[in-house]
């Protein structure tokens, strides 16, 4: 009796754990349908689910328009493209392994002049991983990494000694990082990244272009370390908070045009440190939009070399800062900037302050000597300081900013930035839904006529 009550019980178990072991084995393969093709041929395959990991050696094209998945079965990246010239897309790739040192992707690029559009690639570890790669295009793909912690999670697409890529128009959500390491002469533009760590982070690749890209609710917007020669234009970046929460960073960086960008609702809008490291060189910063952020600028020393123009600095706790006692931002350029707490008049009329904009350090920023004090900014003990300080100096503070020139008006248009939906609004709306500016009454504009009378 035992010995038939322990064999029905095995036969039980067996039953129950055969469909966990091998449903992805029950896929048909991927890997054969790939093998049986024309090489340079275009392979349709039937809609359906397969089984995965794939090697593709050849120039094919494949074509899952939107009816085929590859399921890795937990194991290595889905994809493996050793090969020049070939085409993935319309394809649905799903459950990489979950290995870092062996960098567990959707697609692992090898090779020069693929294509990779079009794709779902989802639990994965990393979406797409590009080394030692040459003129490749990966568009128009959604990726997300697996359900981990954030540091625990893949990158959703990494380059890595990789040369004139274009990555553009791809959706990411909830990824860890997008990587460029080592990389030059590659275009990143018009992707969404949301929910991730990193949107961007360069390390010691040069010469590399972003261009209108939708960064919200990452940690950081865009951070370039070592990377000279960088254009960074008419992005979007938002919401990146927390305790390293920053738009833009810079480390050690140079020679970098950071043009037309909206950086908003942000910890810190744009963070340098020891940039541009080439004394030869400078930083542009030009037309940018800085608003509703916790600090506007952060200068982590007393440096130089940057050139800041027709910027706008508006609802900003505060507009620059910078660490250490007795330390300026004014070694650096400031022109024609815009900065809404100016407390002049503009009595010829030209759109530009009669007298410079000079932001001091009162009391009010003793958290810029001493760290921890942050704590009480905004304090009442700390706001009676500070006007005490102003009222009557104890002591000559200590000038961050001089802008002879301030603009009157913004020279980029605020944006008033919907929170649900994250798109931007061109124009600023008071409360009754009309335009600012427009029939809207101006005191200043009332206090001209009445000097002019």
């Amino acid at each position: 009796m035992k010995p038939s009550l322990w064999s029905h019980v095995l036969v039980c178990l067996a039953f129950l754990l055969l469909p966990l072991g091998s449903s992805q084995a029950a896929y048909p393969s991927f890997q054969e349908l790939v093998d049986a093709a024309d090489p340079k041929g275009t392979l349709t395959p039937p809609p359906g689910t397969y089984a995965g990991p794939v090697t593709i050696e050849s120039a094919i094209t494949i074509d899952g328009r939107g009816k085929v998945t590859i399921d890795a079965g937990g194991k290595g990246s889905v994809i493996y493209l050793d090969t020049d010239g070939a085409t993935l897309k319309n394809l649905h790739l799903t459950n990489s392994g979950e290995s870092h040192n062996d960098i567990d992707s959707g697609v692992q690029v090898r090779g020069n002049f693929n294509v990779i559009k079009d794709n779902v690639i989802d639990n994965t570890l990393f979406g797409i991983d590009l080394q030692q790669s040459e003129n490749n295009v990966v568009q128009r793909n959604r990726i997300s990494s697996k359900p981990f912690d954030l540091g625990m999670r893949g990158d959703s697409v990494r380059l890595w000694y990789s040369f004139n890529n274009k990555i553009t128009d791809n959706i990411i959500r909830d990824s860890r990082d997008m990587v460029v390491w080592y990389s030059a002469d590659n275009l990143i533009a018009r992707n969404d990244s949301r929910g991730g760590r990193y949107s961007l982070h360069f390390m010691y690749s040069k010469y590399n272009e972003v261009i209108e890209n939708h960064y919200e609710k990452n940690s950081v917007g865009i951070f370039l370390m070592y990377s000279d020669g960088v254009q960074v234009k008419n992005n979007y970046i938002a919401h990146a908070l927390g305790p390293t929460g920053m738009g833009i960073g810079f480390k050690e960086t140079s020679d970098v045009d950071v043009v037309g960008n909206q950086i908003l609702y942000c910890a810190t809008g744009i963070y340098l440190d020891i940039s541009p490291y080439d004394p030869e060189t400078t930083n542009r910063l030009k037309n940018n939009l800085i608003a509703y952020s916790g600090i506007g600028m952060l200068f982590l020393n007393d440096w130089t070399g940057n050139i800041l123009e027709s910027n706008s600095f508006k609802g900003n706790i505060t507009q620059v800062a910078v660490s250490g006692a007795g330390k300026t931002a004014n070694r650096n350029d400031w022109l024609g900037n815009y900065w809404d707490d100016y407390a002049g008049f503009d009595q010829d009329r030209d759109g530009v302050g009669d007298k410079p904009y000079e932001l001091y350090s009162y009391a009010d920023r003793i958290w810029m000597d001493v760290p921890p004090a942050r704590f009480f900014k905004g304090a009442p003990v700390l706001e009676v300081m500070d006007f005490l300080e102003r009222l009557a100096p104890f002591s000559n503070p200590n000038m961050l900013v001089r802008d002879k020139k301030p603009m009157m008006a913004a020279q980029l248009a605020v944006a008033e930035v919907e929170q649900e939906s994250g798109s931007a609004v061109t124009g600023e709306t008071a409360g009754d839904g009309k335009v600012e500016g427009q029939d809207a009454y101006d005191p200043l504009k009332a206090l001209r006529e009445s000097l002019d009378r």
